[in-house]
């Protein structure tokens, strides 16, 4: 009997928001009857196909890429897709984290479920099997050039499944041979389309995109909320947050950010003291405009990803209904490839922007002492924390350079043009790490700077930064700095938020 509990892959559009729900629920996914259905009707209709047509279909009865005008005798199908697999598994570099793994499993089955990709339903089980059990296919994070779809990623995702490779497992890198046999498992021998079907496709990039798009939705929160803790800290004004201005220039992410920002400061009794200053640096005063534009391009970004973790990314596609299997470009990441670099420039803006914070606290201005130390001179207090953002601000603009504008020509002349959006991934991956310790640099400096206001913050701010600082207290001597931006990027990453509030 089918869990109660388990979310269902249907032919159902889905949201990221809703995608978000499914991944940290930590409950297991499973195929609708619909979508059993489709996948099975898809099945059938293709093993009738292979049986009544002389002429060659592409990838199921003929070689690969370049190689697509060989034809493949029936007795050698399966082997045809399982060499596939393993000649392609040519990754290396990192290893790919697991939570993107994860994903990567969820979206390949959810792909896979339309009933156009010619699979059984018992390879999409597989994958959720491996989804709910928390097997993670050993997957590299350089190899894929994001056209034809994410090849080598795609296949280190496959050999688990046919029982080759290795996963890692409750903690440890095992052989999946014997991860499966722990499971009750059979390894699955792949037959005709499968090892196509689980190779061309855009999930390493669409996976990687959207655990670091949901990761980003609530550090775009946070550097609002960051963001008025400084501006409080520095003594900033309130005047650049009135709803008129950001009237007049309406974009959507500028109003939403000063909104937000006038809710954190309410009942402030710093925000509305007296200021002996008329302005205050850019990096204060232009918050709605700079964090606005982030969240107005994260709004672009979602819609993309959106339309892709409800696509069908393989390739031929099959038409059960229409008698036609056809060989199109559903892989190529191109439309991934623009969006993940924006992404990646938003993040890399709000981090910019969040260093530029942290410099001004640090620089002894507005009464504040020098690096945030009571005794500077004899202690250095917070100056290399501000350096140490600013390394980071400096690799993010270097990571910033488009992937997208990139190609290589491939497969002997074939593939001559591709998006190198698997590349733009693992850049947008790493900036989205980045703004999260450069946030947590300029949260520690808040927190320490308020220590020396005699005034007292809003509610809501209070609250948080009492909670901030169960985790990371007043320094009142140099101490190893590095282990307070572990514990303040610890606090980030386990802070729950509303959905309501980051979507």
């Amino acid at each position: 009997m089918a869990d109660t509990k388990a979310f269902q892959i249907s032919p159902r559009e889905i949201t990221l928001r809703e995608l978000a729900k499914w991944f940290h629920s930590g409950e297991p996914v499973e195929l609708s009857e619909e979508s059993r259905q489709k996948i099975q009707k898809c099945r059938d209709y293709l093993n009738e196909k292979v049986e009544r047509e002389e002429k060659p279909v592409y990838g199921i009865n003929t070689g690969f890429g370049s190689l697509y005008n060989i034809s493949i005798e029936g007795k050698d199908l399966e082997a045809l897709q399982e060499n596939l697999v393993r000649s392609h598994a040519c990754g290396t570099g990192d290893t790919v984290p697991q939570e993107v793994v994860r994903m990567m499993l969820l979206l390949k089955a959810r792909s896979l479920s339309y009933g156009h990709s010619g699979v059984r339903t018992r390879l999409v089980e597989g994958l959720l099997n491996f989804y709910a059990n928390d097997v993670f296919p050993l997957i590299y994070e350089q190899g894929s050039l994001g056209a034809s779809g994410d090849l080598a990623p795609l296949a280190h995702l496959t050999l688990p499944l046919m029982g080759e490779g290795e996963v890692m497992y409750r903690g440890n890198l095992e052989k999946s041979i014997e991860v499966l046999h722990d499971l009750g498992l059979e390894p699955i021998t792949l037959q005709s389309k499968e090892g196509l079907a689980m190779l061309n496709g855009t999930q390493f990039m669409s996976a990687y995109g959207s655990v670091a798009l949901m990761r980003l939705r609530k550090l775009s929160y946070l550097a609002d909320l960051v963001g008025a803790l400084s501006l409080e800290a520095y003594d900033g004004r309130p005047e650049p947050f009135n709803e008129l201005i950001h009237l007049v220039r309406a974009h959507n992410g500028q109003l939403k950010t000063a909104e937000r920002i006038r809710e954190f400061l309410e009942g402030s009794d710093m925000i509305s003291r007296p200021k002996a200053h008329v302005q205050d640096p850019y990096s204060f005063r232009c918050m709605p405009q700079v964090h606005g534009a982030s969240k107005d391009a994260l709004e672009y970004v979602e819609k993309v990803f959106t339309r892709e973790i409800n696509s069908v990314t393989d390739n031929p596609t099959i038409f059960p209904d229409e008698d036609l299997i056809i060989s199109g470009g559903n892989f190529h990441g191109q439309p991934l490839a623009l969006a993940l670099d924006h992404m990646a420039i938003a993040a890399a803006e709000l981090a910019n922007i969040s260093e530029r914070r942290t410099y001004l606290l640090v620089s002894g201005q507005r009464e504040l002492p020098p690096f945030l130390v009571a005794s500077p001179g004899l202690n250095s207090g917070l100056m290399i924390a501000q350096y140490t953002a600013a390394s980071i601000v400096s690799q993010n603009k270097q990571l910033c350079t488009p992937a997208s504008v990139d190609s290589i020509v491939s497969s002997n002349g074939q593939e001559d043009h591709v998006s190198m959006g698997a590349n733009a991934a693992t850049k947008a991956w790493k900036v989205v790490n980045n703004l999260e310790t450069v946030l947590a640099i300029e949260l520690i400096s808040a927190s320490q700077a308020l220590y020396f206001r005699k005034d007292h913050t809003s509610e809501f701010l209070g609250a948080f930064l009492e909670s901030f600082r169960q985790e990371v207290g007043f320094i009142e001597k140099d101490r190893i700095i590095a282990e307070d931006i572990a514990r303040a990027k610890n606090f980030i990453q386990t802070l729950e938020i509303d959905p309501e509030l980051i979507y």
